[in-house]
């Protein structure tokens, strides 16, 4: 990890039906302006692998993460092997960031059971390391087995040469976080407050800890979303529904790992209303009970001014990297102009 000074990462991804075009020029523009990385996610709309493949021959410099792949609906080896085919595309740019996802996508879209999602994103990462660092793969995990037990299958090598392929984990959980300080080169991090770090780095620093690493060798990555004007409270008012949407919709009613990361927050209660409210059906009233606290709190949104102070906020707290979220703003020069502000403004940090 770098120094001190605040990265900035853009979030690209989507339908790339007729957007194409529009997703390229965006991703070269943000080169050109010094961007650090680009991440592509994959949910309901595209996989992470395709358009950042595409994007490797149309860029240079800008670094290309999966934000994410999912360790829940792929096996380790073919994780492994799109993510050296991934670096050799774009000349040693590619960054490999893993998640396990949710039940709901996991189960509801890909029809793969949701079991024991951590140690199969700890057995993935110790597969894919293996196979990066050009060894024969053996390997008797508690979900994995290779080669398969009874099988006639034998252990193989992948036929490429050694590389270092640095691994990020979207973790919420404070077990999955433990296991991030102790094992990632990075952390995509998303419900995180500046105001309230230790809800996710107390289990981060745990991890670093029991494995003698330093703060320094993780890159803390955090999604924020970033809007630049003076009608704060119209910014505030069109985010309530976002919020709980996240509080009761990205998840089940049981299981929420973004909804107990606000509970970590110091926002239990609102976050178990806003959860009650939303899986009955009440919607607007879930936004309406999200408090303004939730969305200043865990955004950049403001003016001029405020924003720069909240990214002073995120670096003084720890944080090496904002991937910016700014789909509060149209695409084309309004986000442009947005992204240049960032950029300067950053650059005016202490």
């Amino acid at each position: 990890m770098t120094g001190n000074r605040l990265k900035l990462a853009i979030e690209v991804g989507g339908s790339l039906q007729n957007n194409l075009e529009a997703i390229t020029q965006w991703v070269q523009i943000a080169e050109r302006l010094g961007v650090e990385s680009a991440w592509c996610g994959e949910a309901w709309w595209g996989d992470a692998v395709s358009l950042l493949a595409y994007l490797a021959g149309k860029t240079e410099r800008i670094r290309l993460g999966t934000g994410i792949m999912q360790t829940t609906t792929r096996v380790p080896a073919m994780t492994a092997m799109t993510a050296l085919s991934l670096n050799d595309l774009s000349g040693g740019r590619f960054i490999l960031g893993l998640g396990a996802s949710g039940p709901q996508v996991v189960e509801g879209l890909h029809g793969v059971a949701y079991e024991a999602p951590l140690t199969r994103m700890r057995e993935t990462v110790e597969i894919c390391r293996m196979i990066f660092a050009g060894e024969r793969v053996r390997y008797d995990g508690k979900v994995f087995q290779l080669p398969l037990a009874g099988g006639e299958g034998k252990a193989l090598r992948v036929a490429h040469e050694p590389v270092e392929i640095p691994i990020y984990l979207a973790t919420l959980a404070p077990k999955a976080l433990e296991y991030t300080g102790t094992a990632a080169d990075g952390w995509l991090g998303t419900s995180f407050s500046p105001n309230h770090p230790d809800a996710h780095f107390s289990f981060i620093d745990k991890g670093l800890e029991s494995a003698g690493r330093a703060k320094t060798e993780i890159d803390r990555c955090v999604s924020v979303r970033v809007e630049i004007g003076e009608d704060v409270e119209q910014m505030i008012e069109r985010r309530r529904k976002g919020v709980a949407f996240n509080m009761g919709g990205m998840g089940s009613a049981t299981t929420n790992f973004y909804n107990d990361a606000f509970r970590r927050a110091g926002f239990e209660d609102d976050a178990k209303a806003i959860q009650l409210l939303w899986v009955a059906g009440k919607r607007d009233e879930a936004a309406q009970r999200v408090p303004d606290a939730m969305i200043t709190e865990f955004q950049a949104i403001g003016t001029r001014d405020m924003v720069r102070d909240r990214l002073q906020t995120y670096q003084d707290a720890g944080i090496n990297t904002v991937k910016l979220g700014l789909d509060g703003v149209e695409p084309g020069a309004p986000r442009l102009e947005l992204l240049e502000n960032i950029v300067d403004l950053v650059e005016g940090l202490s």
